[in-house]
């Protein structure tokens, strides 16, 4: 099978680094225009001219655009420069580990808004048009979170199982229109805030990077299947597939690419 997005546009929320830069890569690769989004003006320069180099061919195609989504002024700037898409991607989120008994109201309210509402409002302002065409895509990046609720990070999960509930009820809400709409839960991933983690832990625990990823593996998720952390291409070439023409029979769906981590037969 060869993908193949020419001609069409993307956006890829929260793009400038780990899952969603890999995405936005991966987008380009296959012939897609793409908006590259981050909160700062630098980080974006920075992720696109990082893009332009590894996909010389895109140069033309990428744009970079400054908002923080989390916010509705953030929101508002974002699509006044970028009205319409035929490609969503909802990949702007936040995470950390914190016991449930120290989550204050504040950072559920934060998680919430990053992780859910942003998503919400780009798919409220975007999916319209798409059924107007008659083809779009609308993509939501949950996690095995989402269906595992993992007990360091409570918060984090709440958001990711939000985000699955929101997918499947947009998906039947624009039914038989050419528009799918989908989430993808990866599993634990080697993205730069996890790698940063997991670098401070061995640090901390004189351990080699090596050591707390088996050990993560055994004590924190013992039910992965690859037991490694995945890489962000990995993530990103669900992400690319799903968007693609050849997906037109895709939606509705939670589509896994967790390495086995939820013990789940579908």
């Amino acid at each position: 099978m060869q993908i193949d997005l020419t001609g069409l546009s993307a956006v890829v929320s929260g793009s400038t680094a780990g899952i969603g830069f890999a995405i936005a890569k991966g987008m380009a690769s296959a012939g897609a225009s793409v908006v590259v989004n981050g909160r700062t003006q630098p980080r974006v320069d920075a992720a696109v001219e990082c893009l332009k180099s590894e996909v010389p061919a895109a140069a033309q195609r990428l744009r970079g655009v400054a908002a923080d989504l989390s916010t509705r002024a953030g929101f508002d700037d974002f699509i006044q420069q970028v009205p319409a898409a035929d490609i969503l991607v909802n990949n702007l989120g936040i995470f950390e580990p914190k016991p449930f008994f120290e989550i204050p109201d504040e950072d559920w309210e934060r998680f919430f808004q990053v992780n859910v509402l942003s998503a919400v409002r780009m798919a409220r302002h975007y999916t319209p048009g798409m059924v107007q065409k008659k083809w779009g895509r609308v993509l939501f990046l949950s996690s095995e979170s989402g269906i595992a609720t993992p007990a360091e990070m409570v918060h984090y999960g709440m958001t990711k199982t939000a985000l699955l509930a929101v997918s499947r009820g947009l998906a039947e809400s624009v039914a038989a229109t050419g528009v799918t709409v989908n989430a993808i839960l990866p599993g634990p991933t080697a993205s730069e805030g996890v790698e940063q983690f997991v670098k401070d832990l061995a640090t901390h625990g004189q351990k080699t990077v090596e050591q707390i990823e088996q050990e993560f593996f055994e004590k924190v998720r013992p039910s992965s299947l690859i037991k490694r952390f995945e890489t962000v291409e990995e993530i990103a070439n669900m992400v690319v597939f799903a968007a693609s023409r050849e997906a037109s029979a895709v939606t509705g769906a939670a589509l896994r690419v967790d390495g086995g981590a939820v013990r789940s037969i579908v």
